[in-house]
């Protein structure tokens, strides 16, 4: 006979200890999400609803009803007998006339005040649309593939040098090694602006890059000072006994790399490839610059950033910022076990 299990007994004076850190935690978390959720919460509204001051926070609508095959609104309606819900039919500035959805044989109600001053009957509803009209708007599905391109090329470049980098950091002892690593760390310090106009004036006044994929992927070649630091942190993390044991065996330094070192990697590896993604996918500076010119190129981010400046609507100005930045979220879902584990070995050094 199975015994059931035994459940510790609840221990008050500990959830009394940690309920403060518990509260200040979910509070933060609460107000972390609140725009977003604003977002979401705007981009499925209508768009009468934007500017209606009477209408509630959710996405709603005023109540319709169908009268002779026509759609009408319903509303709040003062009346002799106290307040009733009819549907307008013919609006007035002093006199409008309703139906009682409860009694339409009855006819036609009429009543003296402006409409205008009325509250509507609001039911719950959703926008849809305003999430398919980027896809019919724009090439969603070209500027897709061309992220994915420019992701993966990326991802392919940054993570070789990288990690070939890394490696000869953590495990060669080169003449001034140590200089040339912090000379590295500092250039993260260097702001982008300062380099602005160089790049620029190299890629496109001297190589004639501009619409071109080039200029994006072609720094990635040589690596990245913050993917370097972890990915190094990593390796010297990792203990030297098997690669001197693959030494024994005559294996090479990029032997050892690729079927030693990388496979205790994989968190790290995983974590690189994961920032190096969310940096793609976001990226508009460079994509504006090089690829603006040319409509074939142009990524995701680019061209909904450049729609949302031909359009005034917010509804459906954050319906294409919540399509854009849902993929993002559902990656980093999948994938938050490896990116934490790779964040915690990289922050240790043994």
């Amino acid at each position: 006979m199975m015994q059931s299990p035994v459940h510790p007994p609840f221990d008050l004076k500990r959830f009394l200890r940690i309920l403060p850190c518990n509260l200040f935690a979910w509070i933060l978390l609460a107000l972390y999400l609140a725009p977003v959720l604003f977002m979401i919460n705007t981009a499925m509204m209508p768009t009468e609803q934007l500017g209606d001051k009477s209408a509630p926070l959710y996405p709603s609508r005023i109540t319709p009803y169908e009268y002779q095959g026509r759609q009408y609104r319903i509303y709040n309606v003062p009346a002799e007998d106290g307040m009733k819900q009819w549907a307008l039919i013919n609006p007035g500035l002093e006199m409008s006339q309703f139906i009682d959805p409860q009694d339409p044989e009855a006819g036609l109600i009429e009543w003296n005040g402006n409409w205008r001053s009325l509250t509507g009957v609001y039911e719950p509803y959703f926008e849809w649309e305003n999430f398919t009209v980027l896809f019919k708007s724009l090439p969603f599905t070209q500027m897709l593939g061309n992220t994915f391109f420019l992701i993966l090329a990326g991802e392919v470049a940054v993570l070789m040098s990288s990690i070939i980098v890394a490696y000869g950091f953590a495990r060669f002892s080169l003449p001034g090694g140590n200089l040339l690593f912090y000379l590295m760390i500092a250039t993260i310090l260097i702001p982008e602006k300062i380099t602005f106009i160089p790049t620029f004036f190299l890629y496109v006044g001297v190589l004639d890059w501009r619409g071109t994929v080039l200029p994006v992927l072609l720094h990635l070649f040589f690596g990245n000072a913050v993917y370097i630091f972890l990915l190094r942190q990593n390796f010297k993390s990792l203990p030297i006994d098997l690669e001197e044991a693959g030494m024994i065996d005559g294996a090479g330094p990029l032997r050892r790399l690729f079927y030693i070192v990388l496979p205790q990697s994989w968190p790290v590896v995983i974590t690189v490839s994961l920032l190096h993604f969310f940096y793609a996918w976001n990226e508009t500076r460079l994509a504006s610059l090089y690829l603006g010119t040319n409509p074939e190129l142009m990524p995701v981010s680019f061209g909904v950033q450049n729609y949302q400046s031909l359009i005034s609507i917010d509804n459906v100005i954050d319906a294409s910022t919540v399509i854009v930045l849902i993929i993002p979220v559902i990656v980093l879902l999948f994938a938050q076990k490896y990116f934490m584990q790779g964040l915690v070995i990289t922050g240790t050094e043994r």
